[in-house]
């Protein structure tokens, strides 16, 4: 097992844990998980609506920062809910679908 493989486990077993010690399984059916991760992700959009700063402003801004790691926490956090509740290794699903990428979308050839 490679060492990131090990890390996201550890992201897994965390939320195992999280969803256990509340009891909260049961609200985290496949529907509610899908629309928590589409709400995460709109909140994320929510953050830079109406501008279009610069890659450096973004960066430079600690508090703009911050609001965006924990959208995208949210995110990945309900997606590691969604692959428990349907039994889907998500770093095997990331590694599989970035296969299919590098095959779908070759990398440009140099010019001669």
């Amino acid at each position: 097992m490679t060492k990131k493989k090990e890390q996201f486990d550890i992201l897994r077993e965390k939320m195992i844990q999280f969803l256990k010690e509340r009891d909260w399984e049961k609200f985290h059916t496949p529907k509610n998980v899908a629309m928590s991760i589409a709400i995460e992700a709109a909140e994320l959009m929510e953050l830079l609506q109406w501008s279009n700063p610069e890659k450096s402003t973004v960066i430079s801004n600690q508090e703009l920062m911050s609001q965006i790691k924990d959208e995208i926490a949210d995110i990945v956090i309900y997606t590691i809910s969604l692959g428990l509740n349907l039994n889907i290794d998500i770093f095997e699903c990331v590694l599989a679908k970035m296969d299919k990428n590098f095959e779908r979308f070759p990398p440009k050839s140099e010019p001669k």
